[in-house]
């Protein structure tokens, strides 16, 4: 402003000391890691953890006239909710559940992904058509 004597940047206050680091906190860990072992073990489903309400939700992916939505405290509990849901969904007729998923095999590279395929030239999608 005009007028004002300057400041020394990132200070608010005069005497004020700079915070030079700052830690991120992670909350609720353990739940939110939780949440993301159901989710990869229920494909059809999207589940995650509520940090506002503590609590584990689970979306289902497949059709129907209304969102099925389950929701728990607990991780156990709600895997137990999207399982009857599943059965009352073969009860239904509309179709067979599908068997949770094991998590895939650790790669013999260690997790590291080939860049091979993203550097190599990829066909043209239209065979008529000349990619320049």
């Amino acid at each position: 402003m005009i007028g004002r004597p300057s400041r020394a940047p990132g200070r608010h206050r005069d005497g004020q000391a700079i915070v030079s680091e700052v830690y991120r906190r992670l909350w609720d860990g353990p739940a939110r890691e939780q949440a993301k072992q159901l989710d990869e073990k229920w494909p059809e489903w999207t589940v995650f953890y509520s940090l506002g309400n503590r609590r584990f939700y689970a979306v289902a992916g497949w059709s129907a006239p209304q969102p099925v939505l389950v929701e728990s405290d607990t991780a156990e509990g709600l895997e137990a909710l999207m399982y009857e849901e599943e059965m009352a969904r073969v009860a239904r007729g509309e179709a067979p559940p599908p068997a949770p998923v094991s998590p895939p095999p650790p790669s013999r590279r260690g997790g590291i992904l080939s860049q091979a395929h993203a550097a190599a030239p990829q066909p043209s999608r239209h065979p008529y058509r000349r990619v320049a």
